[in-house]
């Protein structure tokens, strides 16, 4: 190679790694759980995401699946402290809590009201996956469940359901930043004949904003 070209070749070389060196930096991969938008900022490790159900609607434990019968809250959230925030695709985890309140009961025979409503064993493991499963988990010790006390014709009675199989799952929609139980089966494990066997949780909780009410997208 002739001098001239040497040198030419390495300028060329000298500048293409200068551009490099003073280009900015590549963003990183969306994680699973951004805040404000698709493959926005991450969710923080540590911040708390919640959620409630709309005004007006309600939080659903039907004697059926699809059913309108049992009892109705008008009042329940969701909330979950973000543990882990990995690159999408995968699955963020998440200890979450829910609650209800304000509820009354219909169409389940010889009880005539709600005392008190008690979800047991919170935090429970919960993982977010990119494809917008939302799986909450329990463990044999602490199982997934809801103690219920019940006004009936003959006094006060109380009833205790556990999450079949220990698991229930939601859908997260970014459309409207929501999180959707449908159907959930509980079994009854403790109670009289007034508690119904079965009971199916259904609840949409949108909303879903970090603790600086930034909207939740899923990735």
């Amino acid at each position: 190679m002739h001098v001239k070209n040497r040198i030419a070749a390495a300028v060329v070389t000298g500048a293409a790694a200068s551009l490099l060196l003073t280009a900015p930096a590549l963003a990183d991969d969306a994680t699973v759980l951004t805040a404000g938008a698709l493959a926005g900022p991450a969710v923080a490790a540590g911040d708390t995401i919640s959620a409630s159900i709309l005004p007006g609607a309600q939080a659903l434990f039907a004697t059926a699946p699809g059913g309108a019968n049992g009892m109705k809250c008008a009042a329940s959230s969701f909330s979950a402290v973000v543990n882990d925030n990995p690159a999408a695709p995968g699955a963020a985890a998440l200890g979450s809590t829910l609650s209800v309140s304000s509820c009354t009961i219909s169409g389940v025979p010889g009880v005539t009201g709600v005392n008190s409503v008690t979800i047991n064993n919170q935090p429970y493991a919960t993982t977010v996956a990119s494809d917008g499963t939302v799986t909450v988990t329990g463990t044999d010790a602490a199982p997934i469940s809801a103690t219920l006390n019940l006004r009936t014709l003959l006094g006060s009675v109380t009833c205790v359901f556990v999450a079949n199989g220990n698991t229930i799952s939601a859908v997260a929609d970014n459309t409207d930043n929501s999180i959707t139980f449908t159907d959930q089966q509980f079994n009854k494990t403790t109670g009289p004949s007034a508690c119904v066997t079965n009971g199916y949780f259904t609840a949409k909780y949108t909303p879903v904003v970090t603790s600086a009410a930034a909207p939740v997208f899923v990735n």
